[in-house]
């Protein structure tokens, strides 16, 4: 068992990692990619110690008054985000070393994006509402220059959208902090919320703040009608939609609901209350509205944020059903499509690098100009769809599981959601893989005559996901199992 102290070294040390990228001045792009990946791995090998043997206590890094601190620890809940973060990161900055190459403000970029490491890791290990909520909100601000990186007038557009979208998503989220704690509720997170202590809110009260706290971090996941800022961040460099995507700001925002669901507000006091049914109705709009704006889009990034704002509502759909087998779908779904998503992303990013291509409608007869990268895209699209033997099979199994065990109304729109969305995400992929492999006889492919598959830093991240699809198929069951020992608490 570690000793609680390693969980603050391991936020802060790629935190102080960042910041001393510019102090440090590199001008041998070499000197920083050695430097940058000493970082990322030593953070991702003191999280996977935590994760294996996590410390018993929390730790208190700084005391803001006699009862609000900014505290971190590590339980089941956590180690399912901070997993995902520990894995994607490392593959994420070697993409990036290719993919930024000739860029131009590298120091400053490769600061932020380091940066954004350890604060995910903040709140994957929050062990308050206020440390979730400080340390959600740096990760705004310090994501906003990634997204307004290229400084062009649609980068400014975005980062506008985004600032606006958070920051009203903040106040939301504070709002109801507040409303929760002057009433009585506990800041801590505590297995089981509400249910756990000896506190007594009023339903009104209850269901007020935990609205306001839904829509406020819901912003993050995109939840409908908090939603628009997410396909215009694809404007950004794909390193960085990339891990909007998959893993650092939207999977933020679901981690967060799933936080304060059931470790501040509880089972019991939520379920069945019209505060449930309200945050089940939007996810499940959500779900298919998503889905059918990818299928409209004809931009490739955008297309595939779409389905990330469909996506992200199949994984609060699983968490607001308040089961267990509901919380254990959507967590599950999380983790696979982190690795799923961040595929999808780095294929579009390597086509516009190899060929200054954007649109789907471009992409004839690219799967053979670019076989390795669109096989490994024709692979993650069949897991997206929910196709067998790839691990997006699993999650939508346990999903549509959780939602039949259920059995209520909204359980059965939700299922019904999935499977519309589901038709949908075949036909915004496939579409895409067809062109790409049956152009047609007089298709001459447009883009750079010379595109093709790109450099191995970029292909090796690539490789490795499409194999983690497969074998996380095959062990599915395992790692649900692992998933469902670490939150089994939380259920009183």
């Amino acid at each position: 068992m570690m000793s609680e102290h390693w969980i603050p070294i391991a936020i802060f040390l790629p935190v102080v990692g960042g910041i001393l990228i510019p102090l440090i001045g590199f001008c041998r792009a070499r000197s920083r990619e050695i430097y940058l990946m000493a970082v990322v791995l030593a953070t991702s090998v003191l999280t996977t110690g935590l994760l294996v043997a996590p410390p018993a206590d929390s730790v208190s890094v700084v005391r803001i008054t006699n009862t609000i601190d900014v505290a971190f620890y590590v339980d089941g809940l956590g180690s399912v985000f901070g997993v995902l973060v520990a894995f994607l990161w490392p593959l994420a900055t070697l993409y990036a070393f290719e993919y930024m190459a000739g860029e131009r403000r590298q120091n400053a970029f490769f600061a932020y994006y380091t940066i954004t490491y350890g604060l995910t890791l903040g709140i994957a290990f929050s062990a308050n509402l206020i440390t979730l909520y400080l340390f959600c909100e740096l990760l705004t601000l310090v994501t906003l220059p990634l997204i307004t990186h290229t400084r062009t007038k649609a980068a400014y557009v975005a980062g506008v959208k985004y600032l606006v979208y958070f920051v009203a998503g903040a106040t939301a989220a504070f709002v109801g902090i507040i409303l929760f704690y002057v009433n009585g509720g506990g800041l801590d997170f505590v297995p089981g919320g509400l249910a756990a202590g000896t506190a007594v809110l009023s339903p009104q009260v209850i269901g007020a703040s935990f609205l306001l706290m839904f829509f406020g971090f819901g912003a993050k996941a995109a939840v409908f009608p908090v939603q628009d800022w997410l396909p215009s961040a694809g404007v950004a460099p794909t390193p960085v939609t990339a891990l909007l995507h998959a893993v650092a700001v939207v999977k933020s925002g679901v981690f967060a609901i799933a936080r304060f669901t059931y470790y501040s507000f509880g089972t019991a006091p939520l379920e069945g209350t019209p505060a449930q049914k309200i945050a089940l109705s939007f996810a499940i709009f959500t779900i298919t509205y998503g889905a059918i704006m990818a299928w409209k889009e004809v931009h490739f990034k955008r297309r595939l944020a779409y389905s990330t704002l469909s996506n992200l509502s199949y994984m609060i759909f699983g968490i607001l059903l308040l089961t267990p087998a509901g919380l254990v779908a959507g967590l599950l779904h999380m983790l696979f499509h982190g690795i799923m998503k961040i595929t999808l992303f780095f294929v579009a990013g390597a086509v516009a690098c190899q060929s200054g291509l954007h649109y789907v409608t471009d992409l004839r007869g690219y799967g053979r100009r670019m076989p390795r990268t669109f096989a490994v895209f024709t692979a993650a699209s069949l897991s997206l769809m929910g196709v067998a033997p790839f691990c997006g099979f699993m999650s939508k199994w346990y999903l549509a599981q959780a939602a039949l065990a259920h059995g209520g109304r909204y359980a059965y729109l939700g299922l019904a959601a999935i499977l519309v969305a589901a038709v949908f995400t075949a036909i915004y992929l496939l579409t895409i893989v067809i062109r790409a492999y049956f152009p047609g006889k007089s298709c001459e492919p447009a883009g750079r005559p010379d595109a093709g598959d790109p450099g191995r830093y970029m292909q090796i991240p690539l490789g490795i996901f499409a194999l983690a699809m497969v074998l996380l198929f095959v062990f599915a069951m395992p790692v649900a199992e692992w998933i469902r020992s670490g939150v089994a608490g939380t259920f009183l």
